[in-house]
């Protein structure tokens, strides 16, 4: 709505409040600017009060200072994942040729915020899911993004890890959610897509599996980076040393937790 009503700001937020969401007032100003109507903004309070995602409302997030298209099917971005690419662009200088690929990609975030910034190098997003593909393509669409290519595919399969080689980087944000994780999850977090999510009994089943399976596809002293969960740094820190990776990092967010860990291929 182009026009702030102060009036319905307060409705919104009370309708919010009632239905026990956090930030109330401010999330009632996101509808507002977000809604084609006062009854469009109505009926989007409605649904976030029984606790649908505000982002699968509004239809769009940013991440990294870009937007990007978000629904049900598709695993919301969030602002912790910006210290995985924080981290990618500080290591990666631009180069024509360069090859970059993102796996498990979902809304394409990770991918096309790389393929922002690092103009010249050509970045690649794999996903297994048509559904968030549907989004990240979108997306692509929209930032006119011309050196980023989003194929469906499922990255633990061999088949697909032999498609690929003399990698500058691998780069994933993968389910890493432990089985108690799932059977506890917040109620709007149940709304995202179970399959983006789950990571096995301990979480480090896709840890293991893409480390294991796309080392080889990276050149020598090609980088790895993860994002992953609280407290699951050392344990992924060490999947990478037992696959011959060196100058192993572990990066927190800005919260203070290690968020993203990377490591470099080891050239012998």
């Amino acid at each position: 709505m182009k026009q702030f009503d102060p009036v319905l700001h307060r409705e919104l937020t009370a309708l919010l409040r009632e239905g026990g969401i956090d930030d109330a007032a401010l999330e009632a100003k996101w509808i507002l600017e977000d809604a084609k109507s006062e009854a469009d903004a109505k009926a989007i309070a409605q649904r976030r009060a029984k606790h649908e995602p505000l982002q699968y409302l509004l239809g769009q997030w940013e991440f990294y200072g870009l937007p990007f298209y978000v629904g049900t099917g598709v695993l919301i971005p969030r602002a912790d994942t910006e210290t995985l690419v924080d981290a990618v662009l500080s290591r990666m200088p631009d180069r024509s040729g360069q090859q970059i690929l993102d796996l498990c990609t979902g809304s394409g975030c990770i991918a096309l915020s790389l393929a922002h910034h690092l103009p010249q190098s050509r970045i690649t997003g794999l996903e297994i899911s048509p559904d968030a593909l549907q989004y990240a393509r979108r997306s692509l669409a929209a930032l006119g993004l011309q050196n980023t290519a989003l194929c469906e595919a499922d990255v633990l399969e061999p088949e697909t890890a032999a498609q690929y080689h003399d990698l500058a980087a691998v780069v994933s944000n993968p389910p890493y959610l432990t089985a108690e994780d799932m059977r506890n999850l917040q109620q709007e977090v149940r709304f995202e897509p179970a399959a983006a999510l789950d990571g096995g009994a301990d979480g480090l089943h896709f840890y293991r599996e893409i480390t294991r399976l796309w080392r080889s596809t990276l050149s020598a002293g090609g980088l790895l980076a993860f994002e992953v969960g609280i407290y699951q740094a050392a344990d992924v820190a060490a999947i990478l040393s037992q696959n011959g990776f060196a100058a192993i990092e572990c990066i927190r967010d800005l919260g203070g937790i290690e968020r993203t860990v990377i490591g470099r291929k080891e050239s012998i």
